[in-house]
């Protein structure tokens, strides 16, 4: 699947029913690039979308497997957005992340609080994300 494809078939903003094919999506593109670092990050513009949808519909529990997509290579690290695990917004996705007390959510958490602190959410709001996306996508 490419994203074009992906928003043909789940749209931006996705719906919630969508919710659980996002995340396979995500998981398998994210398994991609952890396999071809040496070679490429899988689909970049692919994940991107994933994680633009996941974000429109806003469930908190996504800012894990988006962690784990962000964090699979140098290259999707500072390519795919912080702001892409905060799609039930930022103090619910540090709360979140603060309940699950494992190493990974710690990490995810740290880096986040580093990036409120660098101002990378002024202004920022969920919608506001998905409005860019749908932008950046020619919707």
């Amino acid at each position: 699947m490419n994203c074009d494809e992906a928003l043909e078939r789940f749209g931006l903003p996705a719906g919630p029913g969508h919710r659980e094919a996002l995340l396979v999506l995500l998981d398998e593109e994210r398994n991609k690039a952890a396999q071809d670092k040496a070679d490429h990050d899988g689909d970049p513009d692919l994940l991107r979308c994933l994680c633009a949808q996941l974000v429109s519909i806003g469930d908190v529990r996504d800012s894990l497997p988006i962690w784990r997509a962000k964090s699979a290579s140098f290259n999707l690290m500072s390519g795919l957005d912080v702001q892409f695990l905060c799609g039930a917004g930022v103090d619910a996705t540090r709360d979140y992340l603060g309940s699950i007390g494992t190493e990974e959510s710690g990490k995810a958490l740290e880096y986040l609080d580093q990036c409120v602190a660098a101002g990378d959410f002024d202004a920022w709001t969920p919608d506001q994300c998905v409005s860019s996306y749908r932008r950046y996508f020619g919707l």
